[in-house]
């Protein structure tokens, strides 16, 4: 049986946190977000993105022209790419991320004030310690949705790796809509470098979802695929904004 650590009521409603025998679950507003048993989708979702933008996760770009303060030079050719994460969740994605030298910056958007104490302070702290302490990453408390499309935020990244809800189709809640509205997408568009990836990660492939992309502009839309022994597979949907 499960056991509750903690339950708060937030501005987006009801958040818990629950162990089950070895494992750590998220729980929003009554539906299952995700836990600490497995992480291959949600290390899939930035090691695809690494790929999509022709780099090799576990690498350096040759020839890294990196700052006196150990981050890529900005806009200089051979520099590790940047990443925004939304959100942290259980911190599968972030810890991946910074155990990759690949990666140069990395911005992760948490809104959940209670899942950010979890890992502060709290049991997810084992997870995402040393990533939030790594000097490439930045954790910004804000709504994802409300920061693509906030007009004064102007930092651009060569990746977006979101996994707010269980898909583009499955939203936690009915605000997280809009980011997969044509006006989202366009505003994920507008944080992306050209040439940049959007990945989104989805409990289950959503072929309407792929249209969405192409019709927002996207080139080279795809989806991979978990493995998985049956059941449907996660996947991470993929599309590039032009250069």
């Amino acid at each position: 049986m499960p056991v509750t650590l903690d339950r708060r009521e937030g501005p987006y409603g009801e958040v818990v946190l629950r162990r089950r025998d070895d494992h750590f679950e998220i729980i929003a507003n009554g539906t299952f977000l995700m836990d600490t048993s497995d992480g291959r989708s949600e290390r899939l979702l930035v090691d695809a993105a690494l790929r999509a933008l022709g780099g090799t996760p576990g690498t350096r770009p040759p020839g890294e022209d990196r700052t006196a303060g150990g981050g890529p030079a900005p806009g200089r050719a051979g520099a590790r790419p940047s990443v925004l994460i939304g959100g942290l969740g259980v911190g599968f994605s972030l810890a991946h991320a910074a155990a990759d030298p690949a990666w140069g910056r990395i911005a992760v958007v948490e809104r959940e004030q209670a899942i950010i104490d979890w890992h502060r302070e709290g049991p997810l702290a084992a997870l995402s310690a040393t990533a939030l302490a790594d000097p490439r990453t930045v954790l910004l408390h804000t709504d994802l949705v409300a920061h693509v499309r906030d007009p004064d935020v102007t930092d651009t990244y060569d990746a977006l790796c979101l996994d707010i809800d269980n898909g583009p189709d499955w939203t936690v809640t009915e605000g997280n809509d809009g980011l997969y509205s044509p006006s989202g997408l366009a505003a994920c568009a507008r944080r992306l470098n050209p040439g940049g990836v959007l990945a989104v990660w989805s409990a289950r492939p959503s072929a309407d979802f792929e249209t969405s992309l192409r019709n927002a502009g996207f080139s080279r839309v795809r989806t991979e695929e978990v493995p998985v022994a049956r059941g449907v597979p996660d996947v991470v949907h993929l599309g590039i904004r032009p250069a």
